[in-house]
């Protein structure tokens, strides 16, 4: 019996000792170094910021993403419109909505893509200096649900990058996805990024080929009610047409014409 467990007792200790010299052979000897960092963002941060380093070398922790409700209105509770304009293509529009906003006191939202941000610089620094809103509305217009999170991620991030260098300002929280294309991982990426959807109460159509002056205008002269968010485009020739007569008509109707940040309070 005695011998029978001494055998017992040194397999043991043999299976033990393979074990340890079985992880003495398989650690490595050094750690693996780079010769030039691996790269984790390929934009550069604003006005020359340093990431922030941790002190205390605690391992990263990951926090649950909340993705907030999509935005299609305001503050239904106040008379009030929201005008926000779409900026991704033409720049039919853009003076004669800046002097309508200008004529009526107004300050306005606008959503631009980061390639109409390059194309057009002096336009959106003159946007932001009126005091009016510019947000994301993507680099290149995609279709987003077509897209990868990373790749969506990127999408909101260079155009974020583009336009704030122009402003000052960064585009977050808001953006509106091209073509109101989104789903729930649409949503759930761009809040990862730092954004929430915007979306719209009314089209005003403006883009279609086909539109008119007169169509579009009864369309939003028909369709007012508190909070609503209009969508109008700058790459037409209408808005610009029929704007300063929209807007004296919606204030003679009693609503107060504000923008995105103002109508949601």
């Amino acid at each position: 019996m005695k011998l029978k467990t001494l055998i017992i007792i040194l397999l043991a200790v043999a299976v033990l000792l393979a074990g340890i010299f079985y992880w003495l052979l398989k650690r490595p000897t050094q750690k693996i170094s780079y010769s030039n960092p691996p790269i984790t963002n390929q934009f550069k941060p604003l006005n020359n910021q340093k990431p922030s380093n941790n002190e205390n070398n605690s391992p990263a922790t990951s926090t649950p993403i909340k993705i907030s409700e999509e935005i299609s209105h305001g503050n239904q509770n106040k008379k009030q419109i929201i005008f926000t304009f779409d900026m991704g293509a033409g720049t039919n529009s853009a003076a004669k909505i800046l002097a309508a906003a200008q004529k009526h006191n107004l300050k306005l939202t606008f959503f631009s893509t980061g390639k109409f941000a390059e194309k057009n610089p002096g336009l959106i620094k003159e946007i932001s200096a009126a005091g009016h809103e510019i947000f994301n509305h993507t680099y290149d217009h995609p279709y987003l649900t077509k897209l990868s999170d990373d790749q969506i991620k990127e999408e909101l991030e260079k155009a974020d990058y583009i336009i704030s260098n122009l402003t000052g300002t960064t585009t977050k929280p808001y953006f509106r996805p091209p073509y109101g294309d989104r789903n729930t991982n649409v949503l759930k990426a761009a809040a990862q990024a730092g954004y929430q959807s915007v979306y719209w109460t009314l089209d005003a159509l403006d883009w279609e080929t086909n539109a008119t002056a007169e169509a579009v205008k009864t369309r939003i002269e028909t369709h007012l009610n508190n909070g609503a968010i209009i969508l109008m485009h700058m790459g037409d020739d209408i808005t610009g047409n029929i704007l300063d007569e929209v807007f004296a008509y919606i204030e003679n109707q009693g609503y107060k014409i504000v923008n995105l940040s103002e109508g949601i309070k």
